[in-house]
């Protein structure tokens, strides 16, 4: 059963001013090719210029924070495909706490080597998110550590949702907004606040083909299960939990729409990036180019904005896209 939403606006302008010490404000800018192509101004929010390389770090240092400055905190636990246990381990750091942070198998080995390089626990523990997460539990019950959630918590929501104020501040026009989507914590709170200020700015997620479970959770009317499914966008797998409390009805009650995109147009778009502004993305980075590419958004009102959510990719994957003959 749902949660009373206990994410506001205020709570997203209060978890800015918490994250202020860790975060940094991500630059806006324009692609001029892509706006070109399109016939309207395009622009990018350059989330890979966090420390950690990707927004996760927005949501971690909220939740850490208010958890250190509330209650006494022996260390934190979370399962993570990599980008969220990387803002956990550095949140919990500068902090002054211990960190452990559970994946699985597939997790790429930079992830896990950029994790362990922030002095954090790494546990490797199955083939899916859904088992990092019970080891994760486990862990929990054993040590009395504090579990940071990747996605469906209030504060890690609200930290997310700081991206939406200063998108608004930078590109007040903005109509139309293209976010990665996977557990929705991203989606909810940058929709909460694109939606607060204006209830006609179109929010789109983006996820890829392979296994996208919160597209089909929101088909079959509440959370599902799916096996998980290799993609470009590792950092989209995963599932949505079947106690879904937050995000699944906020990405259903706030989200205009969800595109799925194929593996070859998330490599395209990964290529156009490097190509046109020498940005390295990972994959899951590159959802929003690349539904842009492929004229999948097929009504853009005002301004649009594609949040680049991450640029935590494997070289050696991402070299072999950039001298791909094909693009």
């Amino acid at each position: 059963m749902p949660k009373p939403n206990k994410i506001t606006l205020q709570k997203i302008y209060l978890a800015r001013e918490t994250i202020s010490p860790l975060v940094t404000k991500a630059p806006l800018i324009e692609s001029p090719a892509l706006s070109k192509k399109i016939g309207t101004p395009i622009y990018f929010k350059l989330e890979i210029l966090q420390k950690t390389g990707s927004f996760k770090a927005r949501g971690a240092a909220n939740k850490i924070f208010n958890l250190v400055s509330n209650q006494e905190v022996k260390g934190v636990v979370t399962a993570s495909t990599g980008n969220h246990g990387r803002a956990v381990s550095y949140a919990a750091r500068e902090m002054g706490i211990p960190a452990v942070v559970c994946m699985s198998a597939d997790v790429p080995k930079n992830k896990i080597q950029a994790i362990e390089a922030l002095g954090a626990e790494t546990v490797i523990h199955g083939k899916s998110q859904d088992d990092a997460f019970k080891q994760a539990e486990s862990l929990q019950a054993e040590r009395g550590l504090t579990m940071i959630p990747p996605f469906d918590d209030p504060q890690i929501i609200a930290g997310q949702g700081t991206i939406g104020l200063e998108i608004l501040e930078d590109c007040p026009s903005v109509g139309t907004i293209l976010v990665p989507l996977s557990g929705g914590g991203l989606l909810s709170g940058i929709a909460l606040a694109m939606k607060s200020a204006n209830p006609d700015i179109q929010v789109i997620g983006v996820s890829m083909e392979h296994a996208p479970i919160m597209y089909h959770s929101l088909k079959a009317g509440k959370p599902i299960q799916m096996d998980e499914e290799d993609t470009l966008a590792d950092s989209l797998r995963g599932g949505i939990g079947l106690e879904n409390q937050y995000t699944f009805e906020m990405v259903k009650n706030l989200v205009d729409e969800v595109i799925l995109v194929s593996e070859n147009e998330i490599a395209s778009a990964m290529f156009f990036a490097f190509r046109e502004h020498r940005l390295v993305l990972e994959g899951a980075g590159a959802v929003g180019i690349a539904a842009l590419q492929t004229g999948k958004v097929h009504k853009i009102s005002g301004n649009a904005v594609a949040v680049l959510s991450g640029g935590n990719v494997d070289m050696d994957a991402f070299m072999e896209i950039v001298q791909d003959k094909s693009f």
